[in-house]
């Protein structure tokens, strides 16, 4: 259609408009209005001062238009900023392995077979931001909203199911470490390396990250885990300390090398986002099944390493894997900034008969992340359909930013918004189950734990990775590490030592060879590369 064409079209769709409302007729349901509900019959042409302008300051749904789009986006996410989603329902087996689930929790969602709660689920990249490629060497964010009969669960975790670091004082510090320079903010890993030189617990995670575990296929074939250790409590009260994991059943398991990774990153950006979203366009929805590891709630002397520790795996000979239900996604977001970017989770959402361990970095966890959603979505970002429950809500929590109804029970006085009261307000849930009442004594002080393994599973996970992924994982290595200052190699050659000898003489002899070689990184490389092979252009 020529220009003219479109003028005159866009005219005579006006002209019958205006015709429309002078005759009484009434508005058609398709009618473009403002947020105010007025309806625009010119939603091309500013007003202007003659058709060259300039314009004038009470152009309304200009003004209106523009300064909503200046605030489409919220604040990104510091991490997990790069996500997807889909929504679908978690199938309890009425047990936990052979045993009915009731001998270790009351939690409602896991007693009967077959009973279904509905969930959404965002996987993301942890530390880049929001528009970079799905293929950056990275953990993954595992987070799963479970809209339960008793309120929200939010069971918050990463593909990977230990961590880089235990203590939660360590985390900004951590994440600035693996965030762009800076300065130049170019991202790198020369800071990333600095930090884990000096943070010998991070040996363990980063010999998965840096194998092929730290390049998942897609989102679908990933495993999940909670990361920490969580409580499970009974009727009895009755505490046991549980980790959550999630295994893929039928999509199985897929990583990438580098190289493979590289292939990908130059077709498409989006490749897992893409791949989740039309697997379940084409019904081939993806699966997991969820599994728990149960220990007794007490320090466990009997083990080389502290059962609170997140950069530790549960040994699965001694607390095997036991099936409690299975998760299947099956509907994709209607639209994917109200339900995938502003979903907001936390590790402290928990229902009746879950509870929290001692786990440091659970309880850092719990007050930031709730903290950072109030920060990056508003005050009242529980009342948004992503993240509110799917049942009756009643408190006396009032105003805040963008709130828009009054979470006020039937009958409730809208005059009295506190508790206690001896009118029309709010009363207290009775008890129903005797509460979990940990006991505690020891003296408040600032120490790591006593039995701290920084190096052996680490060992154990190298040892048992196939040859292709231990040789993936000394390249990959050595590429970074290259790029470091000569102190921080020795000490992570000195690490990777302490965990395997072959481990630490493989790193350090691809170093040696290396260095021998160019000074260049790939990185230095494809800099110079874009300068070499750019081709002239006169200007225009």
């Amino acid at each position: 259609m020529s220009g003219q064409d479109h003028d005159a079209n866009n005219g005579i769709d006006q002209e019958r408009a205006g015709h429309a409302q002078n005759r009484g007729e009434t508005e058609r349901e398709d009618t473009l209005t403002n947020r105010q509900g007025h309806p625009i019959s010119d939603n091309q042409n500013v007003r202007t001062v003659g058709n060259r302008g300039p314009m004038t300051l009470e152009n309304y749904h200009f003004l209106e238009k523009i300064t909503h789009f200046d605030r489409e986006r919220i604040p990104e996410r510091v991490v997990h900023a790069r996500g997807a989603g889909a929504h679908g329902y978690f199938e309890a087996y009425g047990k936990v392995g052979d045993e009915p689930v009731s001998k270790y929790t009351r939690a409602k969602l896991f007693q009967v077979e077959g009973k279904r709660t509905p969930v959404f689920v965002r996987f993301s990249t942890v530390i880049h931001g929001s528009g970079s490629p799905e293929t950056l060497r990275d953990p993954r964010g595992f987070a799963v909203k479970f809209y339960t009969e008793e309120g929200n669960w939010d069971l918050v975790g990463n593909n990977l199911k230990i961590f880089f670091i235990r203590d939660p004082l360590k985390f900004p510090d951590m994440v600035h470490a693996f965030k762009p320079d800076p300065v130049s903010n170019v991202p790198g890993p020369v800071g990333m390396f600095d930090f884990v030189s000096r943070s010998p617990e991070a040996t363990h995670m980063i010999t998965f990250v840096y194998s092929p575990w730290g390049i998942p296929a897609n989102y679908r074939q990933m495993q999940g885990s909670g990361v920490n250790t969580y409580k499970w409590v009974n009727a009895e009260g009755t505490g046991v300390l549980v980790k959550y994991h999630w295994e893929p059943l039928k999509q199985g398991i897929k990583n990438l090398t580098q190289e493979e990774a590289n292939k990908i990153q130059g077709m498409n950006d989006s490749h897992a986002t893409q791949d989740l979203y039309e697997a379940i366009e084409r019904g081939d929805y993806p699966e997991w099944e969820l599994c728990v590891q149960i220990m007794s709630d007490d320090e466990h002397p009997e083990l080389e390493f502290d059962p609170l520790d997140p950069t530790k795996l549960w040994p699965e000979d001694q607390f095997p894997f036991l099936k409690v239900g299975k998760m299947v996604l099956n509907k994709n977001p209607e639209n994917y900034y109200n339900e995938v970017e502003q979903a907001a989770f936390g590790t402290g959402v928990l229902v009746d008969g879950l509870d929290f361990s001692d786990d440091k970095l659970l309880q850092g966890r719990t007050f930031s992340y709730s903290d950072t959603q109030r920060h990056r979505v508003g005050t009242n970002y529980l009342q948004l359909p992503i993240n509110a429950p799917k049942k009756r809500v009643a408190t006396n929590q009032r105003g805040g930013q963008m709130s828009f109804f009054v979470d006020k029970a039937p009958g409730q006085s809208p005059h009295v918004d506190y508790e206690p009261s001896m009118t029309d307000g709010l009363v207290e849930a009775s008890q129903t189950a005797k509460p979990h009442q940990p006991h505690y004594d020891a003296n408040l002080v600032r120490q790591k734990l006593d039995r701290t393994l920084d190096f052996k599973q680490a060992g154990d996970t190298y040892r048992a990775f196939e040859d292709w992924e231990r040789n993936d994982l000394i390249n990959n290595l050595v590429g970074a590490l290259i790029q470091c200052d000569i102190r921080i190699q020795d000490k992570m050659v000195e690490y990777f030592t302490n965990a395997d000898e072959d481990y630490g003489r493989r790193v350090r002899e691809g170093l040696e060879q290396a260095r021998k070689g160019s000074n260049e990184t790939t990185r230095e490389q494809a800099v110079e590369d874009a300068n070499r092979m750019g081709h002239e252009a006169d200007p225009y």
